[in-house]
């Protein structure tokens, strides 16, 4: 019987993926410059939607526009509240390329945003977005698997939200990674973050984990570990937390993420892979509160 969660191999789509990580990237941009910061960056992130990924509603002057990654027609669409829209292909062209097609399209509009062209939270990037004519792959069959992949991730996610009344972000896409994410927080402070991601400005690490969390979602893959998974990690990491008895058996923790992960392609071959990641994201959890000593019984939903 053939999986609902379609087979995503890195390999097969790498170049895509990377082009696509830049696009979002460029887009994703357009919030940070114009909207009013929200805790933790939660005003930056896409949402997914029944076509894509999408942004939240960002102001610019007098208008407010709209910016979605249209995953069926493979359109990126620009929609403004003064009745405007412009759209750009998603085809095969360089990063240069998108860049220039997407800011003509803002200037067009009558909503131009200047941006910071250096990638985020990529190890050293050459390459401003306007001089990037290298990454330019875009695979229409791996995309629309990979959007399909984080449509049923959403919806596991967001039923695992709802059993948390304590603080919780929205079930949002950070394009900085990429990665689909949903955070639970404790309610108490966290010690200062002692890390540094690459072009990103620490402070802006340090707000993000200024309070204790647990995290998890889904990420696609990279250079380090080329392959997708399902993650989730605390912080600050509890002791004990990495020897935790978590569930599916397939999850197994890596002390080079300071993760607890779900091979992507192990959880699919399951038949009941819908319940293994519900599992997954709920005894994570259970470990890093427990272990954390969370107020649990204000926190949680009862049953």
């Amino acid at each position: 019987m053939s999986s609902p969660w379609p087979s995503l191999p890195y390999e097969a789509w790498q170049d895509t993926h990377t082009t696509l990580h830049l696009w979002t990237q460029i887009v994703g941009k357009i919030p940070l410059a114009r909207s009013p910061w929200i805790n933790h960056s939660w005003h930056v992130t896409f949402f997914v939607t029944a076509r894509g990924l999408i942004t939240r509603l960002i102001p610019h002057d007098t208008h407010s526009l709209q910016i979605e990654f249209d995953f069926v027609q493979h359109r990126l669409w620009i929609r403004t509240t003064g009745g405007g829209s412009a759209s750009v292909p998603l085809v095969a062209k360089p990063v240069a390329e998108f860049y220039r097609q997407f800011m003509a399209a803002l200037e067009e509009l009558g909503v131009p945003v200047k941006i910071g062209t250096l990638p985020c939270e990529v190890p050293d990037p050459v390459l401003h977005f306007q001089e990037d004519e290298a990454h330019g792959s875009y695979d229409r069959e791996y995309v629309g698997r990979y959007w399909q992949i984080l449509v049923r991730a959403n919806r596991i996610l967001e039923q695992f939200r709802s059993r948390f009344v304590g603080k919780a972000s929205p079930v949002h896409f950070f394009w900085g990674a990429p990665d689909l994410a949903v955070t639970r927080f404790s309610g108490r402070r966290a010690p200062e973050h002692p890390g540094a991601v690459p072009h990103m400005p620490r402070w802006v690490l340090r707000e993000a984990y200024s309070q204790e969390v647990s995290s998890c979602g889904f990420w696609a893959g990279g250079a380090a570990f080329p392959q997708p998974m399902f993650y989730s990690y605390a912080y600050p990491e509890p002791s004990g937390f990495a020897s935790a008895s978590v569930q599916p058996e397939e999850a197994r923790y890596v002390k080079e993420l300071a993760e607890f992960v779900l091979p992507y392609e192990e959880l699919r071959r399951r038949q009941d892979a819908d319940m293994a990641l519900r599992d997954f994201a709920q005894s994570t959890y259970e470990a890093a509160a427990a272990l954390a000593n969370w107020d649990r019984k204000n926190l949680e939903m009862a049953e």
